[in-house]
């Protein structure tokens, strides 16, 4: 990280960030062409392992992108304002930032997409509740699952 001044370097700040934010942007790669994509998340850091959760429709971009190549990266952002200045050069932007690296897995046993899914909705609403899906609901959706291997955080007051 070039600004070190700006490094976060307590995991528990770094993951109060993630469980502040709401949404994240995953970057996918297909042939050597960038693919981002913002998506509503769930994570589980246990065991200093930081897990997200996504989900989506049974097909399309994203996943074709996921099972040719699943490393992947993410970046969140929060507690962002301008910060204004007399001359243009001089604004700036106070803001929160995450981003890590890792790889998505597709999740195929149904207890792990329950888990996953009610992950997002614990980081979506702020609640811990466990919820039921229909047999039905967890047929016609894709729950994957974000391994980080490395993530930093950084942040301007």
């Amino acid at each position: 990280m070039r600004r070190k001044d700006r490094e976060i370097i307590n995991v528990e700040d770094k993951i109060n960030i993630i469980n502040q934010c709401k949404v994240c942007r995953i970057g996918l790669s297909e042939n050597n062409k960038p693919y981002v994509i913002p998506l509503n998340y769930g994570y589980n850091f246990t065991e200093n392992i930081l897990t997200l959760f996504f989900h989506s429709a049974n097909e399309g971009k994203k996943i074709d992108i996921i099972k040719s190549n699943n490393n992947a990266c993410f970046e969140i952002d929060c507690d962002t304002k301008l910060i204004e200045a007399k001359e243009a050069c001089a604004y700036s932007y106070a803001f929160k930032s995450i981003i890590a690296f890792g790889k998505i897995i597709i999740l195929e046993n149904e207890d792990e997409k329950i888990y996953g899914l009610n992950k997002i909705m614990e980081n979506q609403t702020g609640k811990k509740e466990m919820h039921n899906f229909p047999k039905e609901v967890l047929k016609n959706v894709t729950v994957y699952k974000m391994i980080v291997e490395e993530f930093t955080g950084k942040q301007k007051e």
